[in-house]
Protein backbone atom coordinates (compact mmCIF):
# COMPACT_ATOMS: atom_id res chain seq x y z
CA UNK A 1 0.00 0.00 0.00
CA UNK A 2 1.32 3.43 -1.09
CA UNK A 3 0.21 6.83 0.38
CA UNK A 4 0.96 9.57 -2.30
CA UNK A 5 0.03 13.16 -2.98
CA UNK A 6 -2.65 14.16 -5.50
CA UNK A 7 0.78 15.81 -7.90
CA UNK A 8 1.84 12.19 -8.36
CA UNK A 9 -1.17 10.55 -10.49
CA UNK A 10 0.84 8.18 -12.37
CA UNK A 11 1.10 5.61 -9.25
CA UNK A 12 -2.77 5.09 -9.23
CA UNK A 13 -2.96 5.00 -13.03
CA UNK A 14 -0.75 2.39 -12.88
CA UNK A 15 -2.25 0.25 -9.78
CA UNK A 16 -6.07 0.87 -11.53
CA UNK A 17 -4.80 -0.41 -14.90
CA UNK A 18 -2.84 -3.55 -13.53
CA UNK A 19 -6.48 -4.48 -11.49
CA UNK A 20 -5.79 -2.92 -8.65
CA UNK A 21 -7.58 -0.64 -5.93
CA UNK A 22 -7.17 3.01 -5.53
CA UNK A 23 -8.56 5.47 -2.78
CA UNK A 24 -8.70 9.21 -4.18
CA UNK A 25 -10.17 12.30 -2.31
CA UNK A 26 -12.76 14.10 -3.42
CA UNK A 27 -14.28 17.45 -1.68
CA UNK A 28 -17.22 15.21 -0.61
CA UNK A 29 -15.20 12.26 0.94
CA UNK A 30 -12.82 9.32 -0.28
CA UNK A 31 -13.54 7.13 -2.88
CA UNK A 32 -12.47 3.63 -3.43
CA UNK A 33 -11.63 2.91 -7.41
CA UNK A 34 -10.99 0.44 -9.53
CA UNK A 35 -11.55 -0.62 -13.34
CA UNK A 36 -15.05 -0.97 -13.77
CA UNK A 37 -14.90 -3.28 -16.62
CA UNK A 38 -13.01 -5.88 -14.25
CA UNK A 39 -15.41 -7.95 -11.96
CA UNK A 40 -13.05 -8.80 -9.63
CA UNK A 41 -11.59 -5.86 -8.25
CA UNK A 42 -14.94 -4.16 -8.71
CA UNK A 43 -16.63 -7.59 -6.36
CA UNK A 44 -13.59 -7.19 -3.77
CA UNK A 45 -14.83 -3.73 -3.36
CA UNK A 46 -18.52 -4.85 -2.83
CA UNK A 47 -17.51 -7.56 -0.71
CA UNK A 48 -15.48 -5.45 1.63
CA UNK A 49 -18.13 -2.52 1.88
CA UNK A 50 -21.01 -5.05 2.65
CA UNK A 51 -22.70 -3.15 0.11
CA UNK A 52 -26.31 -4.54 -0.76
CA UNK A 53 -26.81 -5.83 -4.01
CA UNK A 54 -28.50 -3.59 -6.45
CA UNK A 55 -27.03 -0.82 -5.78
CA UNK A 56 -24.04 0.13 -8.12
CA UNK A 57 -20.77 1.70 -7.81
CA UNK A 58 -20.57 5.18 -9.64
CA UNK A 59 -19.02 5.22 -13.65
CA UNK A 60 -16.89 8.23 -13.61
CA UNK A 61 -16.87 9.51 -17.29
CA UNK A 62 -14.36 11.52 -18.39
CA UNK A 63 -16.47 13.91 -20.69
CA UNK A 64 -20.21 14.42 -21.99
CA UNK A 65 -18.97 13.10 -25.19
CA UNK A 66 -17.23 10.08 -23.85
CA UNK A 67 -20.95 9.88 -21.61
CA UNK A 68 -22.73 9.92 -24.85
CA UNK A 69 -20.50 7.09 -26.25
CA UNK A 70 -21.90 4.78 -24.08
CA UNK A 71 -25.17 5.84 -22.42
CA UNK A 72 -28.32 7.14 -23.74
CA UNK A 73 -28.87 11.09 -22.52
CA UNK A 74 -32.32 12.06 -22.80
CA UNK A 75 -33.00 16.27 -22.78
CA UNK A 76 -33.35 16.16 -19.56
CA UNK A 77 -30.18 14.74 -18.52
CA UNK A 78 -28.00 16.76 -21.06
CA UNK A 79 -29.30 20.02 -19.72
CA UNK A 80 -28.09 18.82 -16.12
CA UNK A 81 -25.38 17.79 -17.82
CA UNK A 82 -24.31 20.79 -19.09
CA UNK A 83 -25.06 22.62 -16.00
CA UNK A 84 -23.76 20.18 -13.31
CA UNK A 85 -21.03 18.44 -15.20
CA UNK A 86 -17.86 18.30 -13.81
CA UNK A 87 -19.79 18.28 -10.18
CA UNK A 88 -21.33 16.98 -7.30
CA UNK A 89 -24.25 15.52 -9.55
CA UNK A 90 -24.71 11.27 -10.89
CA UNK A 91 -27.32 10.83 -13.62
CA UNK A 92 -28.90 7.26 -13.87
CA UNK A 93 -28.59 6.19 -17.48
CA UNK A 94 -29.43 3.42 -19.52
CA UNK A 95 -26.50 1.80 -21.61
CA UNK A 96 -26.64 2.05 -25.43
CA UNK A 97 -25.37 -1.43 -25.50
CA UNK A 98 -26.26 -4.78 -23.78
CA UNK A 99 -22.92 -5.71 -24.15
CA UNK A 100 -21.35 -2.31 -22.59
CA UNK A 101 -23.92 -3.07 -19.60
CA UNK A 102 -23.05 -6.89 -19.18
CA UNK A 103 -19.13 -5.88 -19.04
CA UNK A 104 -19.56 -3.02 -16.61
CA UNK A 105 -22.26 -4.90 -14.23
CA UNK A 106 -20.60 -3.41 -10.86
CA UNK A 107 -22.02 0.29 -12.28
CA UNK A 108 -25.58 -1.31 -13.04
CA UNK A 109 -28.22 -1.25 -15.55
CA UNK A 110 -29.02 1.61 -15.69
CA UNK A 111 -25.95 2.95 -14.83
CA UNK A 112 -24.73 5.46 -11.97
CA UNK A 113 -22.82 7.70 -14.06
CA UNK A 114 -21.15 11.03 -13.01
CA UNK A 115 -17.92 13.36 -14.65
CA UNK A 116 -16.29 14.44 -11.40
CA UNK A 117 -14.12 17.84 -11.10
CA UNK A 118 -10.32 17.45 -9.35
CA UNK A 119 -7.83 14.40 -8.66
CA UNK A 120 -11.20 11.88 -9.29
CA UNK A 121 -12.08 13.47 -12.31
CA UNK A 122 -7.95 13.33 -13.14
CA UNK A 123 -7.89 9.93 -12.28
CA UNK A 124 -10.64 8.85 -14.85
CA UNK A 125 -8.95 10.93 -17.93
CA UNK A 126 -5.28 9.53 -17.03
CA UNK A 127 -6.53 6.21 -16.81
CA UNK A 128 -7.23 3.68 -20.38
CA UNK A 129 -10.21 1.83 -18.92
CA UNK A 130 -13.07 2.68 -17.25
CA UNK A 131 -13.75 4.08 -13.81
CA UNK A 132 -15.93 2.92 -11.24
CA UNK A 133 -15.74 4.86 -7.76
CA UNK A 134 -17.81 4.52 -4.39
CA UNK A 135 -17.47 6.12 -1.02
CA UNK A 136 -14.90 4.62 1.59
CA UNK A 137 -17.44 3.50 4.12
CA UNK A 138 -19.12 -0.06 5.13
CA UNK A 139 -22.70 0.22 3.94
CA UNK A 140 -24.89 1.35 6.67
CA UNK A 141 -28.35 2.65 7.16
CA UNK A 142 -27.19 5.90 7.52
CA UNK A 143 -28.70 6.29 11.08
CA UNK A 144 -27.41 8.40 14.30
CA UNK A 145 -25.16 6.14 14.84
CA UNK A 146 -23.28 5.56 11.45
CA UNK A 147 -20.29 7.25 10.89
CA UNK A 148 -20.65 8.25 7.49
CA UNK A 149 -17.70 7.33 4.54
CA UNK A 150 -14.34 8.67 5.73
CA UNK A 151 -13.43 12.28 5.06
CA UNK A 152 -9.66 11.80 6.27
CA UNK A 153 -6.94 9.79 6.18
CA UNK A 154 -6.95 8.02 9.54
CA UNK A 155 -10.52 7.35 8.99
CA UNK A 156 -9.92 5.75 5.66
CA UNK A 157 -7.01 3.87 7.40
CA UNK A 158 -10.03 2.42 10.01
CA UNK A 159 -12.41 1.70 7.02
CA UNK A 160 -9.56 -0.27 5.76
CA UNK A 161 -9.38 -2.35 8.61
CA UNK A 162 -13.05 -3.08 8.85
CA UNK A 163 -13.08 -4.05 5.20
CA UNK A 164 -10.22 -6.42 4.63
CA UNK A 165 -9.66 -4.67 1.17
CA UNK A 166 -5.72 -3.60 0.67
CA UNK A 167 -5.95 -1.07 -2.14
CA UNK A 168 -2.65 -0.43 -3.73
CA UNK A 169 -2.47 3.12 -3.92
CA UNK A 170 -4.16 5.88 -1.29
CA UNK A 171 -4.14 9.56 -2.23
CA UNK A 172 -4.00 11.70 0.64
CA UNK A 173 -6.14 15.12 0.32
CA UNK A 174 -6.16 16.09 3.15
CA UNK A 175 -9.84 16.47 4.90
CA UNK A 176 -12.88 16.17 2.55
CA UNK A 177 -14.53 19.05 3.58
CA UNK A 178 -18.43 18.77 2.17
CA UNK A 179 -19.10 15.62 3.85
CA UNK A 180 -21.78 15.06 1.58
CA UNK A 181 -23.58 13.35 -1.28
CA UNK A 182 -23.80 13.79 -4.49
CA UNK A 183 -27.00 14.65 -5.80
CA UNK A 184 -28.73 10.92 -7.90
CA UNK A 185 -31.06 11.99 -11.10
CA UNK A 186 -33.15 9.03 -12.45
CA UNK A 187 -33.25 9.90 -15.97
CA UNK A 188 -33.82 6.52 -17.09
CA UNK A 189 -37.06 7.77 -18.48
CA UNK A 190 -37.93 10.83 -20.48
CA UNK A 191 -38.91 13.02 -17.19
CA UNK A 192 -35.95 13.26 -15.21
CA UNK A 193 -37.02 12.22 -11.11
CA UNK A 194 -34.79 13.52 -8.04
CA UNK A 195 -33.91 9.97 -6.41
CA UNK A 196 -31.18 11.38 -3.36
CA UNK A 197 -30.59 15.30 -2.33
CA UNK A 198 -27.10 15.96 -1.83
CA UNK A 199 -24.70 19.15 -2.54
CA UNK A 200 -26.64 19.86 -5.65
CA UNK A 201 -29.23 21.10 -4.33
CA UNK A 202 -33.32 20.40 -5.76
CA UNK A 203 -33.89 24.22 -6.64
CA UNK A 204 -30.87 24.38 -8.92
CA UNK A 205 -32.27 20.84 -10.54
CA UNK A 206 -35.27 22.62 -10.73
CA UNK A 207 -34.33 25.92 -12.29
CA UNK A 208 -31.80 23.71 -14.72
CA UNK A 209 -34.52 22.16 -15.79
CA UNK A 210 -37.38 25.22 -16.41
CA UNK A 211 -39.40 23.09 -14.19
CA UNK A 212 -39.83 21.32 -10.53
CA UNK A 213 -38.23 18.10 -10.09
CA UNK A 214 -40.48 15.51 -8.99
CA UNK A 215 -39.16 12.51 -6.99
CA UNK A 216 -38.51 9.32 -8.15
Amino acid sequence: MRLIGPEDLDAAVQAIEAGGLVVVPTRRWYMVCADASNARACDDIIAGKRRPSGKPLAYVATSTASCEERFILTPDARRLATAFWPGDLALLLPWKNAEDAAQHAAVGSPALVTIAPDTLGDLASAVKVPLAATTANISGDAGPNDPGPAITIDQVHAFLAASGLEPDVIIDGGVCPAANHMTIIDCFTPEARLVRTGLVHQRAISAALGTEIRTA
